[in-house]
């Protein structure tokens, strides 16, 4: 089993910046693919930005160039800085960890964050 517990949502201005974290615990060793998600209400979850535990990172293309991920390997967290944001990253954003074995995924219980003036 593996727990992952975010922190670091809120609300924040058109142009502005947060940094979210993810935390894990449990049987962190079979942990390979960390990543983001985000849902908006009335959308399906999407793919945010992933990083594999040698660190390369892969990002949907709305984020690019604003979004940065970033992993810990010894204190088991991921982070997402998220720079110049807009109203249409308002979601609710979950932290995921993919498995070695099996590829199954494991979900944070969520973080909303929040754009607008």
């Amino acid at each position: 089993q593996v727990q992952l517990v975010e922190s670091g949502g809120g609300l924040v201005q058109p142009g502005g910046s947060l940094r979210l974290s993810c935390a894990a615990s449990g049987s962190i060793f079979s942990i390979g693919t960390m990543g983001w998600y985000r849902q908006a209400p009335g959308k399906q979850r999407e793919l945010v930005a992933t990083i594999t535990s040698s660190g390369s990172t892969n990002y949907v293309d709305s984020v690019k160039g604003r979004f940065t991920i970033s992993r810990d390997n010894a204190q088991n967290t991921v982070h997402l800085q998220m720079n110049s944001l807009k109203p249409e990253d308002t979601a609710v954003y979950y932290c995921n960890a993919r498995t070695i074995r099996r590829n199954y995924d494991y979900w944070g219980q969520g973080t909303q964050v929040t754009v607008s003036a």
